[in-house]
């Protein structure tokens, strides 16, 4: 029998509702999907997704160690990074970089620590 599989859901940490909002909703384009509370006052735990990147942010203690790094591949990450530096957002003018290894990177940390890597392979001649 072959397993089949989907791609990973990634859990960041994050220790601030706003500042999530602010970095991945209003500055990065993410949805939010869903968004889960025990009870009012509790931590939260919610759901992201921009195109077919999904990603899981939580408050709660034990679910992910803040400092991850994260590569999510995408079609044009130049024209992600041109659309993000003309909202002249107050942290971050993310910057692409050509790797040896073939991909263009863009790297952002998010303001609990984690950093996400935006890449587009280059395709060769």
């Amino acid at each position: 029998m072959t397993a089949t599989f989907c791609p990973p859901i990634p859990i960041l940490r994050s220790f601030d509702e706003a500042k999530a909002r602010e970095f991945y909703v209003k500055f990065l384009g993410f949805d939010v999907t869903f968004e889960h509370r025990f009870e009012p006052g509790t931590p939260l735990y919610m759901e992201l997704r921009l195109g077919d990147c999904i990603l899981h942010l939580s408050e709660h203690f034990g679910d992910a160690s803040p400092g991850v790094s994260l590569r999510i591949e995408m079609e044009d990450v130049r024209g992600f990074a041109f659309a993000l530096n003309a909202k002249r957002y107050r942290h971050a003018r993310p910057a692409v970089q050509r790797q040896p290894w073939g991909y263009d990177d863009m790297s952002i940390s998010d303001p609990f620590g984690n950093r996400l890597i935006f890449c587009t392979p280059v395709l060769s001649a």
